[in-house]
């Protein structure tokens, strides 16, 4: 007999038992390796085992991205640090070196995306990010949540902060800047044309798929108000793919997941 999830209107179909251990540890090696579409790759985040801090399946690692910009390579958010060598190892399967990074784009400065900041920054590694989210990483206080992980976050200086509504240039990509604050007051959305659609790496705006509609509220500057107006503004915008903060790539309307997460905000928050 197939096995079945099913949680809320989101259906998937897994068939676990067809599969041998080696099936297993062959999906996950892919995992690792996984090219999103030509020229983007997901290369760090232990939510779907792509990279690994000590809790299988969890929230120690956000989702890093690399896109092959046509000037260079350019890494969306750095990860926890402790798994930086895990993401050079799986950017090398695709015949990428770290030294080719030029730009790191950070969403925002909980430890779990921007921790590892601070060792690319020493690599020469240009470090962009939201004015707000430029702010916390410098200071490294509570705002960058080492609390939550038991570790020290180490402080580093952004090299160009960007505002929400601007359009920039990153290695001959235009990426557009929404700011969307909330789950913390610096959270970015980029959002930029690749391979004939529009993708929006998008953090932790949205909560991960199965577990939940926002992201965590445990952080310092989180604030339910701001938040709502954030996915209010979000829920408007038409993509192709939403690169999330933690587990699984949205390949399909992402704007209905973001229109489902306002919902849910406005039933819960007013």
């Amino acid at each position: 007999m197939l096995n079945y999830a099913f949680r809320g209107v989101e259906r998937f179909w897994f068939p676990l038992r067809m599969l041998s251990l080696q099936s297993f540890a062959d999906i996950n090696m892919e995992f690792r390796r996984m090219q999103i579409v030509r020229g983007l790759y997901q290369v760090g985040g232990d939510m779907n085992g792509i990279t690994f801090d000590g809790q299988d399946a969890g929230y120690r690692d956000g989702n890093s991205y690399l896109l092959e910009a046509p000037e260079g390579l350019v890494l969306f958010d750095a990860g926890c640090g402790d798994t930086l060598d895990q993401i050079f190892a799986n950017m090398a399967y695709w015949g990428f070196s770290p030294d080719d990074i030029k730009v790191c784009v950070l969403t925002h400065a909980h430890f779990d995306h921007a921790a590892g900041a601070h060792l690319l920054k020493k690599r020469g590694v240009k470090l962009i990010a939201h004015t707000n989210t430029a702010e916390a990483v410098a200071a490294g206080d509570e705002r960058c949540c080492g609390y939550l992980y038991h570790k020290t976050f180490t402080p580093c200086e952004i090299d160009q902060c960007v505002e929400g509504g601007e359009r920039v240039d990153v290695l001959g990509v235009s990426l557009d800047v929404m700011h969307l604050p909330g789950h913390s007051m610096g959270c970015t959305a980029f959002l930029f044309d690749w391979e004939g659609k529009r993708v929006c790496v998008s953090g932790d705006v949205i909560g991960t798929l199965l577990d939940g509609h926002f992201g965590w509220s445990g952080s310092f500057d989180f604030d339910k108000e701001v938040y709502l107006e954030s996915l209010i503004r979000f829920s408007r915008i038409d993509t192709d793919m939403m690169l999330p903060g933690h587990g699984m790539i949205y390949f399909h309307k992402p704007r209905r997941r973001v229109e489902e997460a306002m919902n849910n905000a406005l039933i819960e928050w007013r």
